[in-house]
């Protein structure tokens, strides 16, 4: 039987406040005193919030947090109770950031300057987030869920849906601001990568332990995520060893990784990308 769920000691608590406040307070930097009052917008839940917000003169802290509450209820049985806390936090201080914000004129509007300052604040903020176990944006809950029913993979559904909403830009504002964006999510896009080192939207991970049944359980049950064990045989030693494999989602890295150090501090952790899932059981089981 796996252990009861992990409790976060009250120094990583901080440790993830804290960081998950910067990245979100980074977010509503990039937003209102760069992108927003240039007529740029990000994808996801945060573009759609920027163009209903320009459309009926209603703050954008509004509907950043109204538009992500219901994703995070689904967030909470697709990754857990950790991710949904840490998501409304994130999204309730990007909320309130950008009301703050919103009356602190730009630092400038270069069509130049704009998109690529504000897309590399905004990666770094989101990047910051999401590697501390939260999310600021509800597509790639959206994402989860659709590809239990259709052919796809979340990267494919992401991309789509962010082109959609991007090109949306270009009705609502014009066509040069539709490239901006482009211009903007491209930017941060990389950032995001360069701020977790290479995550991607799904991770294959390697785990060679002693306590592998044990860990193995604390996957099934506490991330929803069905693993593959191995036997392998050491080289230098010799001796047989079970080998966990199994593949995550990026917003999951951060609780794998707690699961293996809390129940085996010194087990082998291999961590890579995959650019595509298909077939097979990547398939996500509720939480409860």
């Amino acid at each position: 039987m796996a252990k009861q769920h992990y409790k976060l000691t009250k120094l990583e608590l901080l440790r993830r406040i804290v960081f998950i406040t910067i990245g979100a307070a980074l977010v509503s930097v990039a937003l209102e005193i760069f992108l927003v009052p240039n007529n740029i917008i990000d994808g996801g839940i945060v573009g759609i919030s920027i163009i209903l917000s320009h459309i009926t003169g209603v703050s954008l802290g509004i509907f950043l947090f109204l538009i992500n509450l219901p994703f995070l209820i689904i967030g909470y049985k697709q990754i857990g109770k950790t991710f949904a806390l840490s998501t409304l936090y994130g999204v309730t201080v990007m909320s309130i950031g950008t009301t703050l914000l919103h009356p602190v004129k730009a630092l400038t509007y270069s069509t130049f300057l704009a998109p690529v300052i504000g897309g590399v604040i905004l990666g770094i903020g989101v990047g910051l987030v999401i590697r501390f176990g939260g999310s600021l944006d509800g597509t790639e809950i959206i994402a989860i869920l659709f590809t239990k029913k259709t052919p796809f993979s979340v990267g494919e559904i992401v991309m789509f849906f962010n082109l959609f909403i991007l090109g949306s830009a270009g009705f609502v504002f014009s066509w040069d601001s539709a490239m901006y964006s482009l211009i903007a999510y491209y930017i941060a896009f990389k950032m995001i990568d360069v701020t977790l080192e290479g995550f991607d939207q799904s991770k294959s991970v390697w785990i060679i332990s002693d306590e592998a049944k044990e860990i193995g359980d604390a996957i099934m049950s506490r991330l929803g995520r069905g693993v593959t064990y191995l036997q392998g045989e050491g080289a230098f030693s010799g001796g047989m060893k079970r080998v966990i494999f199994c593949v995550i989602t990026r917003l999951e890295e951060a609780k794998m990784k707690s699961i293996v150090q809390e129940l085996d501090p010194s087990a082998f952790l291999a961590v890579g990308n995959i650019h595509d899932v298909k077939g097979g059981r990547f398939k996500k089981r509720d939480i409860h």
